[in-house]
């Protein structure tokens, strides 16, 4: 998966859930996978800033 495609199923579920089209039976399975994008994302936003501050000190 990639940063992009991961934020990209996020701002959908965001959507559905913002416009009331999530249905119970599926929130909380949803909201799990969202909780796992939003750490994915949060780990590779670490991980490249890390790189980013390393190339800048050399």
């Amino acid at each position: 998966m990639t940063y992009e495609k991961a934020m990209k199923r996020l701002e959908e579920i965001v959507d559905k859930v913002e416009n009331g089209q999530m249905d119970i039976d599926s929130l909380s399975a949803t909201l799990k996978e969202a909780q796992q994008l939003v750490a994915f994302c949060r780990d590779k936003l670490t991980k490249v800033d890390a790189e980013i501050k390393k190339i800048l000190e050399n």
